[in-house]
């Protein structure tokens, strides 16, 4: 009789288990590229959130910065019928037909550096992508004397957020600073160490009076810095951009790369995982809410987009305690 009791409530509890383990919403988050600093603080932070609200979330980071990379990470995770897929995109026109292909198969959407994205959700941003921009190149005016020619590097020529920042710093040089002007077109290298490096070369060789590079892209003010340093102008040249901020501190020391702003990668991660709690739970997500680790959003349920307002600094005095949160 014991027997058969003990082999009922084990049944049971297998049984409580499974249907546990059934409800447990499933998420990928496809990245950029896989396995540098950046992305692989976003991949903690997804693991760190994902424990507290009891979500089995993942990253999945391409080998390249290849939009088909994406669209075939994207296309697996649709196969594995996940509940919501996150994406930071590389191209987000190029993503739109497997989005529409997800949103049709009754997956939700989420995601980040995309604004107005098709088929999304929701779209996050850490702060507002044009205000970023302008940040960016007040800071490096301010380092160029308000004078002098300077490039524009992107992560790609097809990144939204990117060309948004990019396209916000231009205009407010040429509104404010008439005595610096742009070198050649922006750049879409600086996803790429070794592309960064090999351009800002090109650069310094072909413009010997070239004064500052704003390289907007994780690995583009790492490339340029090195580029900087390893022709003795450090110092000469005033490079500004976001990257992490352990792969760049010594970069910033010996004032190869003079500074930036970066929202944290990790806290990033957290709120894919956070905002997919939300929507789980049936939420709702308004304007003027205040969500963990964002502080108090906009929210526009018109183009599905949630801008919070929470950078760090990259100077001297900041990056230590950065780097000491693993950054």
């Amino acid at each position: 009789m014991k027997k058969t009791v003990l082999a009922c409530l084990f049944a049971t509890a297998c049984l409580s288990l499974s249907v546990h383990a059934a409800d447990k919403i499933r998420m990928g988050v496809v990245v950029k590229v896989g396995g540098n600093p950046w992305f692989n603080a976003m991949e903690v932070g997804i693991k760190q959130e994902a424990a507290k609200e009891g979500i089995d979330a993942f990253q999945v980071g391409p080998t390249g910065a290849d939009p088909a990379l994406q669209v075939r990470a994207i296309e697996d995770l649709i196969a594995q019928k996940v509940d919501i897929i996150g994406v930071v995109p590389n191209d987000a026109k190029v993503l739109e037909p497997v989005l529409k292909r997800a949103h049709d198969a009754g997956i939700k959407i989420i995601t980040h550096e995309s604004p107005d994205q098709k088929y999304a959700d929701w779209d996050f941003e850490m702060v507002d992508a044009q205000q970023h921009g302008i940040n960016h190149m007040i800071a490096l005016a301010k380092c160029m004397k308000e004078t002098g020619s300077y490039a524009v590097y992107v992560g790609s020529l097809t990144v939204p957020v990117h060309k948004t920042w990019a396209d916000a710093a231009v205009k407010y040089q040429q509104e404010h600073y008439p005595n610096m002007h742009q070198v050649g077109d922006r750049f879409g290298v600086a996803e790429s160490l070794d592309d960064t490096i090999r351009t800002t070369n090109d650069l310094m060789s072909k413009y010997p009076d070239l004064k500052g590079i704003l390289a907007i892209g994780s690995q583009g003010p790492i490339g340029a810095g090195r580029a900087v340093l390893n022709r003795g102008k450090a110092g000469d040249i005033c490079v500004f951009g976001p990257f992490s901020p352990g792969q760049g501190a010594s970069l910033v020391k010996s004032g190869a790369i003079s500074g930036g702003y970066i929202w944290n990668p990790m806290v990033a991660g957290e709120i894919f995982v956070r905002i997919a709690g939300m929507m789980a739970k049936g939420e709702k997500i308004t304007d003027g809410m205040d969500i963990e680790g964002m502080g108090k959003v906009k929210v526009d349920e018109t183009t599905h987009t949630i801008v919070g307002n929470r950078t760090e600094s990259l100077d001297k005095d900041n990056l230590p305690k950065l780097v000491k949160m693993g950054l």
